[in-house]
């Protein structure tokens, strides 16, 4: 296995694709992903433009579907969920699609959504990741951070690191051998340097401050959480994650 670390969608290769995408935005797209999906979400469709969700969610059965989704932190107008992972709980979305825009998370799913596979990490669905990557030992993984409007997010990083760290503790090889660009050196020291005050750093962050303003500390309270579900959302069509 090869790592290579982006901040951005944007910072990634415009002409290849890896064997396997790892996109990460735990504050919160991929962590309501992962929620939404262990509380027996059907799957989670992604889009990074509104009207195209709302052509494509009419098909659906209004029993059948929740458009959820924010902008700028905040729920759309007119949708039945923001992008809040507390609000995915098994009564509100068993059995149903999620229809979900973000201002960052989708749109890093949309630049990676070609290649071969597709698979989704946070804080809370960390090991199960590594276990999956592990298992699989695809030749080069991307783990594509979804940042900010294309700017660097620290707890996306963080999130990478905590990957690599755990890769490098199980799979008995050394950091010169896995790293394929020096991000992913700078976000395992960045992880040593937080893992055991994830919540600090994510209140510390922008997106962490972002999220205060609008009164989200349970959110990030909740997204800082490692390791606390065993599932693997994974691409099964462009744009549709399913439990892996």
């Amino acid at each position: 296995m090869k790592l290579f670390i982006y901040h951005t969608p944007e910072a990634t290769p415009s002409n290849s694709l890896p064997d396997c995408a790892v996109v990460i935005d735990v504050l919160r797209a991929t962590t309501t992903i992962a929620t939404a999906l262990n509380a027996g979400a059907e799957a989670v469709q992604a889009f990074s433009d509104i009207d195209l969700l709302m052509a494509k969610s009419d098909q659906w059965p209004p029993e059948k579907r929740l458009r959820a989704g924010e902008r700028g932190g905040k729920k759309v107008e007119g949708f039945d969920l923001g992008n809040s992972p507390l609000n995915c709980t098994t009564d509100v979305v068993n059995q149903k699609r999620l229809f979900l825009t973000t201002t960052n998370g989708t749109r890093a799913l949309q630049r990676v959504q070609q290649a071969d596979t597709v698979i989704t990490a946070a804080q809370i669905n960390r090991q199960a990741v590594v276990n999956y990557l592990l298992e699989k030992q695809p030749e080069i993984i991307w783990l594509v951070g979804s940042g900010w409007q294309g700017t660097y997010s620290v707890e996306d990083t963080a999130c990478a690191g905590a990957i690599v760290d755990s890769l490098l503790q199980q799979a008995s090889v050394s950091l010169l051998e896995i790293a394929g660009n020096d991000e992913v050196i700078g976000a395992l020291s960045l992880y040593h340097q937080w893992q055991d005050n994830l919540l600090s750093v994510f209140r510390q962050c922008s997106h962490g401050q972002r999220l205060l303003n609008l009164d989200c500390d349970a959110d990030i309270e909740y997204c800082s959480r490692t390791d606390i579900m065993d599932i693997v959302p994974i691409q099964k069509e462009p744009g549709v994650l399913v439990k892996g």
